[in-house]
């Protein structure tokens, strides 16, 4: 992309595509644009079409997407199904119409089966059941990627997608109840350092590892595979590097400046015991991420403090 073109970020105003304008206004591109649902209803297809008409933009991030935790996913599959399905439908198909010269789909690592070998490989798409919990996120994700497959077989484009493990950062959701994660810890131990509590307690035992991607770098790296990945097909977007849910923890306590005891209530469910993903091809391809967990950490904190007027929580 040289610095001229016109770039659309469907989805701009959520962590992914706010992260995207960021970096990509720091990087001297000149034309970049939003699209979120003040803008139309990306569930309607004639009024993202007619966006794109009168937009006409060369390249596009689809990063918009309905999402939720996992009592969220269970409660409501046939939401996140159904929204998910027209908000790429609609944008993927809107793109090819207009001639966009490439797209980049924002999946998600939850696409792979549950019991996955480890570290996952892009391979292990659709070889073994999905996790039953968000099955139907899932299950819209791989609709996207594999849209983007049969439109380059068809039509001979250049659309393709990213598959980003846990992101966190700038921008993220930190309710008490539904952040994931990392901001859900970050709340809690804030909270617990302002009340003077001796002890926090968290789910499960703190064996489990998983895996962690700033969403700067995140970011940089999109931009990374429009640039340098022709496709067709899916890359995995991460660090390859994981964590136990113990380290995060400690970690994050130390960040926030916490001195109290971390409680593990051992009759909480662990959930998977590894998830990681492999980065080979994409570290291949010439990139790799920049931020360690404890920077990212550091960074997101300051963040949480410096909006905590304004910050989901």
């Amino acid at each position: 992309m040289n610095l001229d073109v016109k770039i659309l970020v469907v989805g701009d105003r959520g962590m992914v595509g706010s992260a995207l304008v960021r970096y990509l206004t720091g990087a001297g591109y000149k034309q970049v644009f939003g699209l979120n649902r003040s803008s139309c209803d990306l569930t309607r297809q004639l009024e993202v079409e007619t966006f794109f008409e009168q937009l006409r933009p060369d390249y596009v991030f689809v990063c918009a997407a309905k999402v939720g935790g996992i009592v969220a996913n269970s409660t409501y599959p046939a939401e996140f199904m159904y929204d998910n399905l027209m908000i790429e439908t609609n944008t993927i198909h809107a793109a090819y119409k207009v001639g966009v010269q490439k797209l980049l789909f924002l999946g998600s690592t939850c696409i792979y089966p549950k019991f996955a070998e480890q570290p996952i490989k892009e391979e292990s798409l659709l070889t073994a059941s999905l996790e039953p919990t968000n099955e139907a996120y899932a299950l819209a994700k791989i609709a996207g990627l594999k849209m983007c497959d049969y439109y380059n077989q068809q039509y001979g484009v250049q659309f393709f997608s990213a598959m980003p493990t846990n992101l966190y950062g700038i921008g993220d959701n930190f309710h008490p109840e539904n952040s994931h994660v990392i901001p859900g810890m970050i709340q809690r131990f804030q909270k617990a350092k302002l009340n003077g509590d001796s002890a926090v307690t968290c789910w499960g035992s703190g064996t489990p590892m998983r895996e962690f991607l700033y969403i700067d770098d995140l970011a940089e790296g999109l931009v990374f595979m429009m640039n340098n990945f022709e496709g067709p097909g899916f890359m995995n977007i991460g660090t390859g590097e994981d964590v136990t849910i113990k380290e995060l923890a400690e970690t994050i306590a130390e960040v926030v400046g916490f001195e109290g005891q971390i409680i593990w209530d051992t009759l909480k469910p662990d959930g998977t015991p590894r998830k990681v993903t492999n980065m080979s091809k994409l570290h291949n391809l010439g990139w790799k991420h920049k931020t360690n967990l404890k920077d990212g950490l550091d960074q997101t904190y300051q963040w949480y403090l410096e909006n905590a007027d304004q910050v989901r929580s």
